[in-house]
């Protein structure tokens, strides 16, 4: 019978690591948040909208053309990442060139592109 190393086999709950740990837990609302956010980079189409953006501002057309999509999609998408705060735009005339709402999101994406890298 094959043992499933992931089972604890004490009995004894670790009361000073519970306290400890349950002392430093975020809120739940937080939490939460924090799911939502990564559920948002769970769509290979918005993770190529980062990469793209990661490297150059740029407006709906030019990402369309980019990713081989239509203009809607790609609205649709960034509409999705603007609402989680991970791009912003501004407006230049009838252009809207969308970017990276901060360096919180670069290092995100930066990071999760490492660890995903690393061999």
């Amino acid at each position: 019978m094959k043992r499933n190393d992931t089972a604890c086999d004490c009995n004894i709950i670790h009361r000073d690591v519970v306290d400890r740990v349950s002392k430093t837990m975020p809120r739940e609302e937080t939490l939460y948040d924090l799911a939502e956010l990564f559920k948002v980079f769970g769509d290979s189409t918005r993770i190529k909208i980062l990469c793209a953006l990661q490297q150059q501002e740029m407006c709906v057309c030019d990402i369309a053309a980019l990713l081989g999509m239509t203009q809607s999609a790609i609205s649709h998408q960034l509409r999705i990442l603007k609402q989680a705060r991970l791009v912003k735009y501004r407006r230049e005339g009838k252009v809207v060139y969308y970017s990276l709402d901060d360096e919180h999101v670069s290092n995100i994406f930066a990071q999760g592109f490492a660890h995903v890298s690393h061999r």
